[in-house]
């Protein structure tokens, strides 16, 4: 009877684990939300840290057009990597992206747990 009772509460943990792994892989591909302003904010916001704020909102993903400048209100410096390109942009800063392509926004000494920003620039 116990081994039975265990076998049980392994599975049900079994399928409470593989319920979580298909939510996180579901807001993995959370939608690319188009920011259309010249200038973009990447702010503080709990939970996940740092967002790029559009009107009032934070998104962890975002397309903008190429020459858009992006001001760096988190609480540390923000690195931008894409292909053959790597910035650090100091608090209270800005940097303009002239060139198309995808690039990754990661805080410097960032925590595991904070948000890693996908930038598509067009």
């Amino acid at each position: 009877m116990i081994k039975r009772l265990s076998i049980y509460l392994l599975a049900v943990a079994a399928a409470a684990a593989l319920a979580v792994s298909a939510a996180s892989a579901s807001s993995a591909k959370a939608k690319v939300h188009v920011i259309k302003s010249k200038i973009v904010t990447i702010a503080m916001h709990d939970p996940g840290c740092h967002w790029f704020a559009d009107h009032g909102k934070y998104y962890r993903s975002a397309s903008v057009r190429h020459g858009t400048i992006f001001r760096n209100l988190d609480e540390a410096a923000l690195i931008f990597k894409g292909k053959g390109f790597t910035k650090r942009l100091a608090v209270g800063k800005t940097l303009k992206i002239k060139k198309a392509g995808t690039y990754r926004v990661t805080m410097v000494k960032q925590a595991p747990d904070d948000n890693h920003l996908l930038l598509i620039v067009k």
